[in-house]
């Protein structure tokens, strides 16, 4: 190790609309667990205000002139902090379809901060939400194929929550999608929701496609999931997002 200065990140040329954040944020990590290994999967990094604000608090000051700059800097600072706790596990980042211009260009930015922090690229996974509302399903296509040839992963969050989750899976398929908590809440009381998860894994199995529930707050949550086939889990039960730390995972007995 030296205490030379390590290279200063460079904005995306193509993507850069010159704007610059007026306000500053971190993250907290929560983790998914591998229930069929008693492993932590991955840390997904969520943002969070310097004083603990919600995500919420957060995205409300994102505009549409700041949106690139924001995603860019989630990602460096997702990896910065995970280099920094020395996660040890797969790092999952958010990241926002429409700030992102030209993929090839717009993930020079990420690669520089993996190299910077030395955190290994393939390890770091990239979730986009279902809700989102993305106008140009090819770009966003273009984008995940662009990922994936550089050897990360990509996932959908929130599946359920919007109306075009299957109509995604159509056109192209990412190597995780997550159960939206609505379709995962109370699941073992729900019969109509056990026959709508059992058929999403079943679609998934055939598309080779790895289910992630998230939401998972009891254990009989948790136990009904697993009789399904679903091991990667995340949620309350198991560890709430922890502020710029990493949290103790409970383990059920």
């Amino acid at each position: 190790m030296t205490d030379q200065k390590p290279p200063s990140l460079p904005a995306c040329i193509d993507c850069n609309r010159g704007q610059r954040l007026d306000f500053d944020f971190t993250m907290a990590f929560q983790p998914i667990v591998n229930m069929a290994t008693r492993q932590i999967f991955a840390q997904e990094a969520l943002v969070r205000g310097l004083h603990g604000e919600s995500a919420g608090y957060v995205l409300a000051q994102v505009t549409d002139k700041t949106r690139y700059d924001f995603d860019q800097a989630c990602r460096v600072k997702a990896v910065e902090l995970a280099a920094r706790l020395n996660i040890q596990s797969d790092l999952s980042i958010n990241f926002l379809p429409n700030a992102v211009y030209h993929p090839e260009n717009c993930i020079q930015t990420t690669l520089m901060a993996a190299k910077r922090y030395q955190f290994p690229l393939d390890r770091i996974i990239f979730e986009f939400t279902e809700s989102e509302e993305v106008k140009d399903l090819t770009h966003l296509r273009s984008i995940v194929e662009d990922y994936k040839r550089r050897g990360f992963r990509t996932a959908i969050d929130d599946f359920g929550a919007g109306h075009s989750g299957l109509n995604l899976l159509a056109d192209f398929q990412t190597d995780y999608i997550k159960l939206d908590m609505a379709l995962t809440r109370h699941i073992d009381q729900d019969n109509s929701r056990q026959a709508i998860v059992k058929g999403i894994v079943q679609v998934c199995r055939e598309l080779c496609v790895e289910l992630i529930a998230e939401g998972i707050e009891t254990y009989e949550e948790m136990q009904a999931l697993q009789d399904m086939g679903i091991e990667l889990l995340q949620g309350f039960y198991f560890a709430k997002p922890s502020w710029q730390s990493l949290a103790t995972v409970h383990w059920p007995a």
